[in-house]
């Protein structure tokens, strides 16, 4: 199907901290779209690096600065998505962090979804994991949520959602708690509560590049580290059912993490 009309505006926000030397290939990913009715808004998180130089040799993009940070990484990003929203028009909002860039055809595609659907308030597609200069296609499977609280989802740059809905989202995740939780999972929690579902579509449409020194490297699975973090995403999960007046059901992942982190802290005294 093709689209009828092209008066959707999709909004592109583009989260940046430090990452001038992936900047010219995710701003070019945008400009050659098949779909053109876009907007661009590069939100600068501080970077001290060449960053906000080479931006402005791009025309049509709108530069934000954010004028404050924080030592949490998780608070930072939300909070450059969230400036980004505020100042875009878009009907559409796709999220990009800097590091990452689309598809040529993925606006359109994911357009045509959101027009055959006006019910359709948010979208997942597949990443590209690209390490080094290896591009993976990792098969999806969803998890079983016998044993899973929350479903298996894509990272924050596979992420669009529908204007309206984004509104509600920055509203419950805006908050400067559960640090070690990023907007990907914020997203993904909330709409899963709300619909009981999330929409993942298997088109694999973003590359998602994988580095040793990002945020979640330290998270190596099965570690210390990584059960923690788990502890604080159940931690989150049951505050969104909170505020959502969802009753947050048992599951057997939330007892062994639970207790996992029992054995944890009584190690460490």
């Amino acid at each position: 199907m093709n689209l009828k009309k092209n008066n959707y505006l999709a909004s592109v926000i583009i989260a940046n901290y430090n990452n001038n030397k992936y900047i010219n290939e995710c701003i070019n990913s945008i400009k050659i779209q098949k779909y053109k009715n876009i907007e661009i808004i590069f939100v600068d998180d501080q970077s001290n690096d060449n960053s906000l130089k080479t931006i402005k040799k791009f025309k049509n993009i709108k530069v934000i600065k954010t004028k404050s940070k924080t030592s949490v990484g998780s608070f930072n990003q939300i909070k450059a998505y969230s400036l980004g929203y505020k100042k875009s028009k878009g009907d559409i909002i796709f999220f990009l962090d800097s590091d990452d860039f689309f598809l040529k055809n993925k606006i359109q595609d994911i357009m045509i979804l959101y027009q055959e659907n006006t019910k359709l308030n948010l979208l997942f597609d597949l990443p590209i994991n690209l390490i080094g200069k290896k591009k993976l296609k990792k098969k999806f499977k969803q998890k079983s949520f016998i044993f899973s609280s929350w479903p298996r989802f894509s990272p924050q740059s596979c992420i669009s959602v529908r204007r309206n809905f984004a509104k509600n989202i920055f509203r419950i995740s805006n908050i400067k708690k559960y640090p070690n939780i990023w907007l990907d999972f914020r997203i993904a929690t909330y709409a899963f509560l709300k619909y009981k579902k999330l929409n993942i579509i298997e088109n694999y449409l973003t590359y998602y590049r994988i580095r040793d020194n990002s945020a979640s490297s330290k998270f190596k699975k099965i570690s210390n580290d990584w059960w923690l973090r788990r502890a604080e995403a159940h931690d989150y999960f049951e505050y969104v059912a909170n505020k959502l007046n969802i009753k947050n059901r048992l599951t057997l992942d939330k007892i062994i993490t639970k207790v996992i982190n029992m054995l944890i802290k009584k190690n460490n005294n």
